[in-house]
């Protein structure tokens, strides 16, 4: 098993742009594994290969169409 390394990191929301504080894993190559959000209002946005974030007051449809926008989805899964 790799070893895994967690970073402290301020990420903007996908919707608003407003930081969060998260946790992020990466194994030992630097490839993300895995997220905590350590903000009080945020939630985590699932991606396979980068760390996201949503403030917890937009719908999922404001959430999903963020995605749209920068040319992803959560769908996506390579």
């Amino acid at each position: 098993m790799s070893e895994r390394t967690v970073k402290g990191e301020m990420h903007g929301c996908v919707v608003c742009g407003r930081l969060h504080e998260l946790y992020v894993v990466y194994d030992g190559d630097g490839k993300f594994v895995d997220l905590k959000v350590m903000s009080a209002d945020g939630e985590k946005v699932a991606d396979p290969r980068r760390p996201l974030v949503a403030c917890q007051r937009h719908s999922q449809g404001e959430i999903e169409a963020a995605l749209a926008r920068s040319g992803r989805s959560r769908q996506e899964d390579d």
